[in-house]
């Protein structure tokens, strides 16, 4: 993408643009690490996060379910409870949530390992966390958290990506999993 000014007239452009340069400044063993955390194909993974950062957890768990994964959303009416060996994904950007600090400290009780996607890596909910993945936003002309929110969900997708990389037509597969009642 060009690094250029965009005019404001294409603003479309200019979400672009704010997006690249919060994905050029990801860590990629940072990355790695978030990525290994997801590879287990066996562990239970539960997604939650409130508002847009909600939406973009629950976008995460059903990318997650097309791999054929255990993965719920908290608060949906058929998620299980949280127990040991399960996981924990909360989207969070301020880490501050007090229902998300909540949850996080009932799986934590409950033996579960929590992983967190946030711009706020020193936050109340990062303490609780067992990994914390930086996502890092830097001024944005878009409103409230969007800049963090779009982010956050590209980084998710791109670990299913990673995941799938090495698996034989992953891409067939997810398809079949896709829902057909639409």
């Amino acid at each position: 993408m060009d690094e250029g000014p965009v005019a404001p007239s294409r603003p479309w452009l200019a979400i672009g643009h704010e997006i690249a340069g919060v994905l050029k400044r990801v860590d990629p063993l940072a990355f790695e690490r978030l990525v290994d955390r997801f590879r287990e194909p066996s562990r239970r993974w539960f997604f939650s996060g409130q508002g847009r950062s909600g939406l973009a957890a629950q976008m995460a768990a059903m990318r997650f379910m097309h791999m054929g994964r255990s993965a719920h959303f908290v608060g949906e009416p058929t998620a299980p409870s949280i127990r040991a060996g399960d996981g924990l994904a909360l989207v969070s950007g301020s880490g501050e949530t007090p229902v998300s600090i909540h949850f996080a400290r009932i799986a934590k009780t409950e033996g579960a390992e929590i992983v967190l996607i946030t711009r706020e890596p020193k936050s109340p909910l990062a303490t609780l966390a067992d990994l914390v993945f930086p996502v890092s936003v830097r001024g944005s002309d878009q409103f409230g958290g969007s800049l963090f929110e779009q982010a956050s969900l590209i980084v998710l997708d791109a670990v299913v990506l990673e995941i799938t990389a090495s698996a034989r037509d992953a891409h067939q597969q997810m398809l079949h999993r896709h829902t057909n009642l639409q």
